[in-house]
């Protein structure tokens, strides 16, 4: 980390501060933190937003810009690295993964440029080796700050609608939006829990507004107006159920305002309160402020420039995913173009609402929408979000914008499916997308290198590996004798993915029960977590549990934490009994985010 600062102040010193401040922008970064366009500028009639409203009014409006990750951490990786998270083994939320020492953060390259660099004050970034890449990061640092005439890239985080702040807080009972006033989206069933949190997120999103207002008030305060270009966007879909976790349009698309004074106009693709339609995401983020700065884009930067003097072509689609949420294991990948979205689930057993801790302790609508469905009160809209996924998802945005219709068999949209699946592999494979990894096996699989160098060797056959975890995912059991076979292949990955696909068959993979019994002694402990559940599923509950019990004792975090999921799945299927499952995890001693499940389990009745 040394060599990276040493390296930035050599470079800083070639530049005199004054005149380049002359010759480049100051850049303003505003962020918010879970929320989709509920804007006024974006059409939402409840939302009351005067300050965003007028940001819009003297900049332009993305109507598709994406986090190309459905929660904070892995989002936040791809923006400061200029990387997909999934290739660098950051995908998972709020891992703390080693990347290579070579690839720098961007505002290492902004101040090697003589910009001066500020955040206030996210660092969640998912990076063990993040090092110190600001001049200041902190509540405290600001732009003000810098050396007389020194050009700045500051970043100012706002919380107030984030998950956590939109429950009702005690005692309350007015909102500027009435409950009954709520239109709500049709996959939420009408509960007044569910009614009072949205209209509580409409008061938090007023407060974010007025707190966007203060930070644009202080800028032009400051005499600082005509020389800033000024984003806002929020780091990624909105915080009610369904929204962040979720790569559904309301969990991925944000709202992304840019505006350009006088002085700057001329890079600006179009005239103030314009609607942009290219579509652009996180990774792209990076590179277009190197643009507009007139930095030189770093080579491993993945993304691309959509404003500034290296813009590039617009994007024809958009990658995103998702990893682990939390406690909670699921692998999904999807892209998203103008019109669809095409969304692969590679653990297609598992529901897209699983129960997460965090949620469910902060968020009334959450726990709501869980009971109405257990009470067997939610219509087949409602009901989706709680059972097991297919294995694709297709859906066009035009006339389905809450992605409740899932068009994937329909013929007419074979050529547009396969263009997207085809479009969503070669995303994967450019990656080489490390998501497809058990978390628990990265240590010993990187060993004294990174997961990103090992995943960028010979060793990871991707393509080997995607190929059957497609075959595994598609849960069809003619393809049972190949995972049969898979079992024993080499590579503990593709023994994994082998295994997964029994699990996903359930009773329908009895045939592979012999197999799966030699892997609950396999070398790698993920395969021995996959196989004790696949089996439980064949008539071999002991077995299952006497194996994911050793796990819950003797493996490292994340494989105890793949046990214990395994465990609480296979509760709920009546394979383990209550009792047995809280008699498994009474005395276990993990820290977040293994002490979750154990608590949960702990808490039933």
């Amino acid at each position: 980390m040394k060599c990276r600062i040493f390296a930035c102040l050599a470079i800083l010193s070639l530049w005199g501060h004054s005149a380049f401040a002359a010759q480049r922008p100051n850049v303003l970064w505003i962020t918010s933190e879970d929320n989709s366009p509920y804007l006024g500028c974006y059409g939402d009639p409840l939302a009351q937003t005067p300050n965003l409203d007028r940001l819009a009014a003297e900049g332009l409006r993305y109507r598709n810009a994406f986090a190309n990750a459905p929660v904070c951490s892995s989002a936040r990786t791809t923006l400061i690295t200029g990387m997909v998270a999934s290739s660098l083994g950051a995908h998972n939320h709020r891992s703390r993964v080693a990347i290579p020492d070579t690839f720098k953060l961007y505002p290492e390259y902004l101040r090697a440029a003589g910009y001066y660099c500020t955040n206030n004050s996210k660092t969640d970034y998912n990076i063990a080796n993040a090092g110190k890449p600001w001049d200041e990061s902190s509540n405290r640092a600001h732009y003000k700050n810098r050396s007389p005439g020194q050009p700045f890239f500051a970043v100012f985080n706002f919380t107030a609608s984030h998950e956590s702040q939109v429950a009702p807080k005690p005692g309350k009972t007015t909102f500027r939006v009435p409950p009954e006033k709520i239109s709500l989206p049709p996959y939420h069933p009408d509960t007044p829990d569910i009614r009072r949190d949205w209209a509580n997120y409409y008061d938090q999103m007023t407060l974010l507004d007025e707190q966007v207002g203060k930070c644009l008030e202080e800028l032009e305060q400051a005499g600082l107006a005509d020389d800033t270009i000024v984003f806002y966007y929020a780091d990624h879909g909105g915080a009610l159920p369904r929204g962040k976790r979720n790569l559904h349009d309301s969990g991925t698309r944000v709202p992304l305002i840019v505006r350009f004074p006088q002085k700057w106009a001329h890079l600006a693709p179009a005239k103030p309160g314009a609607w942009v339609d290219d579509l652009v995401s996180f990774v792209d983020l990076p590179v277009t402020v190197f643009s507009l700065c007139g930095v030189p884009r770093p080579r491993h930067y993945e993304g691309r420039a959509f404003l500034g003097e290296q813009k590039a072509a617009p994007r024809e689609h958009v990658f995103l995913f998702r990893g682990r949420m939390d406690e909670r294991y699921d692998t999904v990948r999807a892209v998203r173009d103008g019109r669809f979205r095409y969304v692969r689930n590679y653990s297609p057993h598992r529901p897209w609402g699983q129960h997460y801790s965090y949620p469910f302790q902060v968020l009334p609508s959450m726990r709501s929408w869980h009971a109405e469905f257990l009470a067997g009160r939610c219509n087949e809209a409602q009901a989706a979000y709680w059972k097991p996924k297919l294995a694709e998802e297709f859906y066009q945005i035009a006339g389905d914008p809450f992605e409740l219709r899932n068009l994937i068999a329909q013929p007419q949209h074979a050529a547009d499916v396969a263009r997207l699946r085809a479009a969503l592999r070669a995303e994967i494979l450019a990656a080489r997308d490390t998501g497809f990894i058990p978390e628990g096996m990265i240590p010993n699989l990187a060993g004294d290198k990174t997961i990103y160098d090992y995943a960028h060797s010979d060793a990871y056959p991707i393509e080997r590996i995607l190929d059957l975890a497609d075959m595994a995912s598609d849960g069809k059991p003619a393809n049972l004798p190949a995972l049969i076979a898979a079992l024993d292949d080499p590579h503990p990955v593709v023994r994994y993915w082998a295994a997964t696909g029994c699990l996903i068959l359930r009773d329908k993979a009895a045939p592979a029960k012999a197999k799966l019994l030699e892997r609950l002694t396999d070398d790698w402990v993920d395969v021995r977590v996959v196989a004790a559940e696949a089996v439980a599923h064949v008539g071999e509950q002991e077995a299952a549990i006497k194996t994911l019990g050793e796990v819950l004792t003797s493996g490292n975090l994340h494989e105890a934490l793949a046990a214990q999921n395994s465990l609480d799945f296979l509760r709920e299927a009546g394979h383990v009994t209550l009792a047995r499952a809280q008699d498994l995890v009474r005395d276990l001693k993990f820290g977040e985010p293994a002490d979750r499940i154990p608590k949960y389990l702990l808490s039933l009745p």
